[in-house]
């Protein structure tokens, strides 16, 4: 399914009844047992365990009525089975429930605090990936957002597009690392992408921007580690008469174009400077411009796509699923996209994953 631009998984509440009920069955099981069963067995020295159980999901006045509800139980068994040892563990049943209150209102408070840190989360999503147009003229457009951290819900990936007097301008790229490091420098760079596509005329000096911006940022917030903070980036611009693109790739995985059933890989002769690493190896931009025609399929994406690993390793054929793929639109296409990567690495995923898909329409 695919919510403000982006794939979410449906998820299933039924298992997840069953377990909230599994301190309540626990109960029933043991007291079955207990009054079912010679009393040398004692099962009833369980009851303690439901309150426990009930404290890792239930809030707090349920779990001590959880136990209350044990204590008058084992009382109970006490007055059927004389010599049961009812006091003794009536009064662990007390103890636990006491702790089992106290531990459930310690994880209270921590989800208080993520469901918190969720919302900053969300925020800062909403600062770098912001929702795009899913149509610009006769342009569709479709976007992927994956986070490795699915707490986090924002990585170091980023992307963005821009309509300009000067066509359609799409940015995606990679920042070395994870974290809110990572995040501030993505930040970085969409935002002066965003002031720069409408300013410049040359896609050459929008690039010359977010290097500087990117060089900035790092300057102000350091690395940590002993490497230096970098990003790879992939500059594209759609003219408004369509027919072409060109292209500007800053050390990123190059574009797909889908044409009628055959697969380009849209390399660059010469490689542009990764951003942050232009003064260390020369500002020397190259756009490169290819054919781009009505009903042709581009997509452009992360590493972490490519570099997404099967259980055995290998792997994901990114180029030999995009040239099976049949003429769709960019938003089935990512649907497909998402479906199959988690389906290739069973659900786990090592990096974060961007991807736009777009297609030049009919007028």
């Amino acid at each position: 399914m695919i919510e403000s631009g982006r794939p979410r998984l449906r998820r299933r509440y039924g298992p997840g009844r069953l377990v909230r009920l599994s301190p309540v069955i626990l109960t029933i099981v043991i007291a079955s047992l207990a009054y079912g069963t010679p009393r040398e067995m004692a099962f009833s020295r369980l009851l303690p365990a439901a309150p426990a159980l009930a404290a890792a999901m239930w809030p707090v006045l349920p779990t001590v009525l959880l136990g209350t509800v044990c204590l008058f139980l084992m009382i109970g068994l006490g007055f059927l089975f004389p010599d049961l040892g009812t006091w003794w563990t009536a009064a662990g049943i007390v103890a636990v429930t006491v702790a089992a209150a106290y531990g459930s209102h310690v994880r209270l408070q921590r989800e208080r605090t993520l469901f918190q840190v969720r919302l900053v989360a969300d925020a800062a999503q909403q600062v770098v990936l912001s929702p795009m147009p899913r149509r610009i003229g006769n342009i569709e457009i479709e976007s992927l957002y994956l986070a490795a951290a699915a707490e986090a819900r924002i990585g170091g990936d980023f992307y963005e597009v821009v309509d300009t007097p000067y066509g359609v301008r799409l940015l995606i790229g990679d920042v070395r690392g994870k974290g809110l490091p990572a995040v501030g420098a993505a930040a970085a760079i969409v935002n002066a992408f965003r002031e720069a596509a409408f300013g410049e005329t040359d896609m050459v000096n929008v690039a010359r921007r977010l290097d500087a911006s990117s060089t900035r940022y790092n300057a102000a917030f350091p690395p940590e580690g002993p490497m230096e903070r970098f990003a790879t980036a992939l500059l594209v611009q759609i003219p408004h008469e369509g027919s072409r693109i060109d292209i500007l790739n800053c050390g990123h995985p190059p574009p797909l174009l889908l044409n009628r059933g055959r697969l380009r890989v849209l390399e660059s002769d010469t490689p542009s400077p990764l951003l942050s690493l232009a003064e260390l190896i020369g500002d020397r931009y190259t756009v490169d411009t290819f054919d781009f025609a009505t009903d042709d399929l581009l997509l452009l994406y992360t590493d972490g796509i490519a570099e997404t690993r099967a259980r055995d390793g290998e792997f994901f054929p990114l180029t030999t699923w995009m040239s099976r793929q049949p003429p769709t639109p960019p938003r089935e296409l990512l649907t497909a996209l998402h479906r199959d990567l988690l389906r290739y690495s069973r659900g786990r995923l090592d990096d974060d994953i961007a991807a736009l898909a777009v297609r030049l329409c009919e007028h």
